[in-house]
């Protein structure tokens, strides 16, 4: 008793802090003083307590016994098992749940697909004109992502596309250049592909080694895109370096068809703000079931990405991309009666290509020591981003590139049939061109996101300005003297080739291929001013519309050698084109869209930019038979009504809709002579002889159809991928007189007659389901209908090419982490079909590559 000591929480509290600084609620000098005031009374009892208190004696503790214990009753454990229950659910439902794994993300994945399931595209590129989701966009669009290029085994833009529904290929008809040519909903869209959202201009052979992800834009948008895109338009999205992770890949390619092809793909971050990104591939391949075709390839890109403050981005990209080899011209078409003349006698019968009659189909009709094709790209863009604000962001892309597309190919046209059939022959056309390419572009946009009466708007203005320049030229030197017996005439053409035994192919040049030197040369300059409004009221009403005008100048000059005429001339012109969509989007449920639009499109004069001929989209600067006559642009309209749903989690998109696009103001093509066909806007021009072409507008027609598709993971382990259009067409009017139809003849006129180079019904499916960790599997489905062969826009000519169905298959395994191994095989059952017919009355057919498998070695770091 002789040491008092304070209480242990008061002691504690006292000796915590000794600067007077708060500690549980309480100041140290507030609790040393009620400790010292404790102190003191204890230690002044204490005293008092000695000095004259008597002596207490306290007794031991004397245990007590425990009251016996009775058992609970039935019903109270029972009852006391009931609130335990009861606390225990309490306890669980107060505890936050726990969160869901992320999906596994690859390095470089699709930024714009949905994460969990990569064949569902979630976004556009183009933010800004396309803010909202897929789900939400008032449009038809196709996305094909990084995960569906690959299990397609897509090396091309031309091979994406065409196992795609909706999209067919056509050739070089009316001296156009032969290429990456693609007819979307029925209308031609060789100039309208985009990269990263600029026009890449120039009928080009395109790879996909640099490509992240294809957009394919259905209906017209001239209002987000300018001049054409009438079926659409097609977007080619770039690899873009990431600033997140440095990754290193690489895919080795051995196919059947002697494919040998390695490429890669490697994204180094330097820093948290700067990474670069570099790639490169090199391709040597035959093609299969094609004799002597070649398909060599090499190309490199580079692209770096720097972000010295959240507000600002600058990316830059290089894409150089060279293909060469032999090309396929395609093999000759069969038609009763056929004698070889300009005027094929046809009546019901509408013949067949000839590997369909019996003809090997390996038949190669060119000369491997005269012909080649050379595609070559070179394309830099500098992109720079900067967020004024959080809602304002200001954006300035800035392209320039150059092309060349180069080739000497050889047509199997005019085939005369004989007794015996195998003594068949056809005569062998050079089609040659050499065109260089140069664009100049440069887009500036604002987007500002803003609230207006409850509704959130995303505004976007910009200004577009843009220089496309080509030379177009031919080769000559394409005779050769070797040949005993049957010479080649002046342009290098030779008749006598054996359909069934081409003697000619390995026939020795003399003679090297030079240019002609006398080009067209086109110069097109695009002024271009634009502005896109979406407003979405609480996500269940969304208004989307745009308004865009251009103006648009074109000049072509030059001797006029490519459209048969050797006189200088020069043509120009000059339109300004307004265009505008709207749309309207309601959802009922957060995971579904119903949705109707409007929109419209131009087509001037020489747009397609690789035509020599006016019919065809292009501008000749001599135009023979009816001269210095220009016509208006063509002016397109459509109506798309259409729902869009994403099931199972969300992470499968469905859509469906129905759209119609009309034309009017098309041209047409006709032969005039003097004695026939003449007309007010065709005459006969004095000192002519013999027959001329000549050009018309006034024409329209319509396609009209339904749009569906299927995209994304139905299970965690299944994906799936396409889908079914359904289309009809019609000519409307026609200005072309009825004397002008060959003769004996199933029609009169064209106005009635669907399009020709249109697969009126397209179907696609892609499927692939995950059977364990290690092991995928998948295929791949896809119908083309019957396509129409006629001169310019109707399928008049009673020519076609058969429908076909066609089927991949392919097989995965991940051999671990870094390393797996997939095997394809494209066209299975080596099913004979084409992909596109040449629209006159002594056509040839584009054949298709036959069964080849490829073995891919990929690995990832």
């Amino acid at each position: 008793m002789g040491t008092v000591r304070a209480p242990r929480s008061l002691r504690a509290n006292a000796a915590i802090n000794f600067n007077g600084e708060r500690l549980n609620g309480h100041s140290s000098g507030k609790v040393s003083a009620v400790a010292g005031l404790v102190a003191v009374a204890s230690f002044s009892g204490a005293e008092a307590q000695q000095t004259s208190l008597p002596p207490v004696s306290v007794d031991a503790p004397v245990a007590r016994q425990k009251p016996a214990a009775t058992a609970p009753t039935p019903d109270q454990v029972r009852a006391r098992n009931a609130l335990r229950r009861a606390a225990r659910r309490q306890q669980q439902q107060a505890k936050p749940a726990p969160a869901a794994a992320a999906p596994a993300l690859a390095a470089d994945r699709d930024r714009y697909a949905d994460p969990a399931a990569p064949y569902k595209g979630d976004r556009l590129q183009a933010s800004g004109k396309f803010p909202e989701p897929l789900l939400n966009t008032p449009k038809t669009v196709t996305v094909l992502t990084k995960d569906i290029i690959e299990d397609k085994n897509a090396t091309t833009l031309k091979q994406a596309i065409l196992s795609t529904a909706g999209v067919t290929l056509g050739s070089g008809e009316g001296g156009n250049a032969f290429g990456d040519r693609f007819f979307i909903r029925g209308f031609d869209a060789r100039n309208d592909v985009f990269i990263d959202g600029v026009r890449d201009s120039g009928v080009s052979v395109r790879e996909n080694f640099f490509t992240e992800q294809i957009e394919i834009l259905r209906g017209p948008a001239s209002s987000f895109a300018g001049r054409g895109t009438t079926g659409g338009a097609i977007n080619i999205v770039t690899k873009e370096a990431q600033t997140d992770k440095s990754f290193y890949n690489m895919d080795t390619t051995f196919g059947t068809d002697q494919t040998r092809r390695i490429q890669l793909d490697i994204n180094q971050m330097i820093s948290p703000t700067f990474a670069m990104r570099a790639g490169g591939m090199f391709q040597d391949a035959d093609v299969a079931g094609r004799n002597n075709t070649t398909d060599d390839r090499d190309g490199a890109f580079v692209a770096t990405k720097w972000t010295p403050t959240d507000a600002i981005k600058v990316t830059t990209d290089y894409i150089h991309t060279d293909l060469h080899g032999i090309p396929d011209f395609g093999v000759p078409y069969y038609r009763p009666g056929s004698n070889g003349s300009s005027s094929q006698q046809f009546t019901s019968t509408a013949g067949a290509p000839y590997p369909d009659i019996g003809v090997n189909r390996n038949n190669f009709y060119g000369l491997v020591y005269r012909d080649f094709f050379h595609v070559q790209q070179d394309i830099g863009t500098v992109n720079t981003e900067v967020h004024v604000t959080p809602d304002l962001v200001i954006s300035d892309k800035m392209r320039a590139s150059q092309s060349l597309n180069s080739y000497v190919g050889t047509l199997a046209e005019t085939p005369i049939a004989t007794s015996p059939p195998t003594n068949a022959t056809v005569t062998a056309n050079p089609q040659s061109r050499y065109q260089p390419t140069q664009v100049l572009a440069n887009q500036t946009e604002a987007t500002y996101k803003f609230d207006a009466g409850g509704f959130r708007h995303t505004l976007l203005d910009g200004v577009e300005v843009s220089q496309e320049r080509t030379s177009i030229d031919k080769y000559t030197g394409l005779s050769s003297e070797t040949v005993t017996g049957n010479p080649f005439t002046g342009s290098g053409s030779l008749s006598g080739v054996s359909i069934y035994n081409p003697q000619f192919t390995d026939t020795p040049f003399s003679t090297t291929p030079a240019l002609m030197g006398m080009p067209t040369k086109v110069r097109i300059d695009t002024s271009s001013v634009y502005a896109l409004d979406s407003i979405n009221y609480n996500d269940v009403l969304i208004l989307n519309g745009g308004v865009r005008y251009d103006d648009y100048r074109i000049n072509t000059s030059g001797w006029g050698a490519l459209s048969g005429v050797s006189t200088f001339g020069t043509q120009e012109a000059e339109f300004g084109l307004p265009n505008f969509n709207v749309g309207v989007t309601i959802k009922p449920l957060p995971n579904g869209s119903v949705y109707a639009a409007y929109a419209t499109s131009s087509d001037p004069v020489g747009s397609e930019f690789d035509g020599t001929s006016t019919a065809y989209g292009g501008l000749a600067p001599v135009v023979s038979g009816n001269p210095n006559q220009i016509f208006g642009p063509e002016k397109n309209k459509a109506a798309e009504i259409g729902t869009k749903w994403e099931l199972f989690n969300r992470h499968l998109l469905l859509t469906a809709a129905l759209f119609q696009t009309t034309k009017d103001n098309a041209r047409e093509a006709f032969n005039v002579s003097s004695t026939a066909n003449q007309t007010a806007s065709c005459p006969y021009p004095a000192g002519t002889t013999g027959s001329i072409s000549c050009i018309i507008a006034g024409s329209a027609y319509y396609v009209r159809g339904i749009d569906l598709g299927v995209g994304g993971k139905i299970t965690d382990k299944w994906s799936v991928f396409g889908g079914l259009v359904l289309m009809q067409s019609a000519v409307t009017k026609s200005n072309v007189p009825t004397a002008n139809m060959p003769q004996p003849f199933l029609y009169t006129t064209d106005v009635g007659l669907p399009l020709a180079n249109v697969a009126h019904q397209s179907f696609s499916l892609l499927n692939k389901y995950q059977l364990d960790d290690m092991w995928e599997i998948g295929g791949q489905a896809v119908y083309r209908s019957k396509v129409y062969g006629g001169t310019l826009l109707a399928a008049n000519e009673g020519t076609s090419i058969p429908s076909y169905w066609r089927y991949d298959a392919f097989v995965e395994a991940k051999i671990d982490k870094n390393w797996k191994l997939k095997l394809y095989v494209n066209n299975i059952t080596n099913k004979l079909y084409y992909d596109a017919l040449y629209q006159s009355g002594t056509p040839f057919v584009l054949e298709a590559p036959g069964r080849a498998a490829y073995l891919v070695l990929s690995a990832r770091y």
